[in-house]
């Protein structure tokens, strides 16, 4: 088989190992999510001159939040580590013609991935995936898994008095809307590729109107 097949095949083997073994009832870490982060992980590699492993980098994009813990539980800081550590276990155990020595570097890239870990990432496919991950919290895909998840924690939308927080602190964990400005409107600066850098500048642009739109609606100039 060529590169192309190889890699299609080992997708499909993950996806149905995740089909079997997995609840990924929340919308925002379930197979689709893993898929995206695989194709937007090949096109930054693609753009980048393709520096990163792509089994590795495969690998990594579909377990990566193999243990997702809820953003309010005490040990969320925990969950990319906790990934790494199934991850690694499971290539061995289910998968045992993946490369054994291609392991540590899925467990990196899984480990580094987080926001909240705090781990800086060391290989290109570590830099990557991470670049990757966050794009899904940009454009509509990152629209929509912010209000999603505030649904969950049970948060309100905006202070309907201060949308756009104004007239007192921002907080995203009472407001969804107070997320843009905590977290995301500050992820392009943080990616580490120049590519990654350049579809979160444009996602991020994009999402600054849709915040305008909705302080347009919430004060009643609805166009």
């Amino acid at each position: 088989m060529n590169r192309l097949q190889i890699l299609t095949d080992w997708e499909s083997r993950f996806a149905q190992w995740l089909r079997a073994h997995g609840d990924w009832r929340d919308g925002s870490h379930d197979l689709g999510h893993f898929s995206r982060v695989w194709k937007t992980a090949v096109r930054i590699n693609a753009a980048e001159g393709g520096p990163a492993d792509e089994l590795v980098l495969l690998a990594a994009a579909y377990f990566h939040d193999l243990v997702a813990l809820p953003k309010d539980h005490p040990q969320r800081a925990q969950s990319s580590l906790l990934s790494a550590e199934k991850t690694a276990a499971l290539l061995a155990a289910d998968f045992p013609d993946f490369p054994a020595e291609k392991i540590p570097a899925v467990f990196h890239a899984i480990h580094a991935h987080s926001f909240s870990a705090g781990v800086v990432p060391e290989t290109m496919e570590a830099k990557i995936l991470q670049d990757a991950d966050r794009m899904e919290a940009l454009g509509a895909i990152g629209v929509a898994r912010t209000f999603y998840t505030a649904g969950q924690l049970q948060a309100r939308m905006f202070d309907a008095g201060d949308p756009l927080a104004e007239r007192r602190e921002l907080d995203d964990r009472l407001y969804a809307l107070d997320h843009f400005a905590v977290k995301l409107f500050r992820l392009p600066a943080m990616m580490n590729t120049a590519s990654g850098r350049a579809l979160a500048s444009a996602d991020a642009d994009w999402m600054r109107g849709f915040v305008g739109k909705m302080r347009e609606e919430i004060e009643g100039r609805i166009t």
